[in-house]
């Protein structure tokens, strides 16, 4: 990567190459940023459905039981999306089960956007309900690791964006 100066634009120096704006799309980092955080929010609200549950009241055991096995396959397809790319190796997967499942239209990017409005609902049914608080403290400092994660790496992520089209001739 070279740097030039143009002393025509505020903005120098300008790079030969986006590696920033590549980086942000490697699966490394979608995974890490994005995916595993939200396979956590999934995986808080199931155990926390199932705590929640009554003996006499199967719904929220099963609803639990459920998202857990959807948190943690997602989990596994983030992982495995990531060592393939750290060995620079295409995947033949998506990120979660619902973009795979997109696959069968052709949409899973649509998909994908339908799982992450799906575990923002299960953030906001978190908070909401007051279930937050029934985590015990391990789990609410993971909840706050993923937090903390998801919503810096989406600031860098704006920062970077917006720096872009003020300054294009920076990247």
């Amino acid at each position: 990567m070279s740097l030039k100066i143009d002393s025509n634009n505020s903005c120098s120096p300008k790079n030969d190459g986006d590696t920033i704006g590549r980086f942000f799309q490697r699966a490394i980092f979608l995974s890490f940023t994005i995916g595993v955080p939200f396979c956590i929010f999934k995986l808080l609200f199931g155990t926390t459905a199932i705590r929640t549950g009554r003996p006499d009241d199967l719904f929220l055991t099963i609803t639990g039981g459920i998202v857990i096995v959807w948190a943690l396959t997602d989990l596994m397809m983030n992982i495995g999306r990531s060592t393939l790319d750290l060995l620079h190796q295409p995947a033949l997967f998506e990120f979660c089960i619902i973009a795979q499942a997109g696959r069968i239209f052709d949409k899973p990017r649509l998909f994908l956007a339908i799982d992450s409005l799906l575990t923002i609902g299960i953030i906001c049914t978190m908070l909401w309900s007051g279930w937050i608080t029934k985590l015990t403290v391990f789990e609410s400092y993971l909840w706050y690791a993923a937090t903390t994660l998801n919503l810096i790496s989406l600031s860098v992520v704006a920062i970077y964006h917006e720096i872009q089209m003020t300054c294009p001739d920076i990247y």
